[in-house]
């Protein structure tokens, strides 16, 4: 008997475990059909998302690195101008390796920091307007106040006459 095959309570569980296994699965594969028609639906709806700031930087990179790529540069000449070319072409592609790893483990420390400028910028902004708000206003006053003021030399001025003898 003890050649005998196992009872059936063994091939059951497999049985159960095949089945949770493609209802987990299924789950799965609904949701993500279900986030992707919902994507789509706001996509239509709203237009394309915006592009994320590391997204924005690595699209910048590539413009600089190729328009610095294609300068002819009279300065050095006809001798220096391919290695002077050579070499703005390894910087880029140090400065991209160097970069890129980082914005890809990293892309939301770009979007935070996009946040951040625009926080400064509007803080800028703010101090600049009332700083230029009190200019204006003061403007005015400062006019009227140099009118009280003006001395027209008959001693009738807010200052006071010192004799120094």
């Amino acid at each position: 008997m003890s050649e005998e095959l196992p009872p059936s309570d063994a091939t059951e569980k497999e049985a159960v475990d095949e089945v949770r296994a493609t209802d987990a699965d299924a789950w799965a594969t609904a949701a993500a059909e279900d986030l992707a028609a919902e994507k789509a639906r706001r996509r239509a709806e709203y237009g394309q998302p915006p592009v994320s700031a590391a997204e924005e930087l690595r699209k910048l990179v590539d413009v600089v690195s190729e328009k610095l790529s294609s300068i002819q540069s009279p300065l050095f000449g006809a001798v220096a101008g391919p290695a002077a070319q050579q070499v703005v072409k390894q910087v880029v592609q140090q400065a991209r390796a160097a970069v890129e790893p980082v914005m890809e483990r990293n892309p939301e420390v770009f979007d935070h920091l996009a946040a951040a400028g625009n926080e400064l910028l509007a803080a800028y902004r703010s101090a600049v307007q009332a700083q230029e708000q009190r200019w204006t206003t003061r403007g005015t006053d400062l006019h009227k106040d140099l009118e009280e003021n003006r001395d027209d030399g008959a001693g009738s001025g807010p200052g006071q006459r010192i004799d120094l003898d």
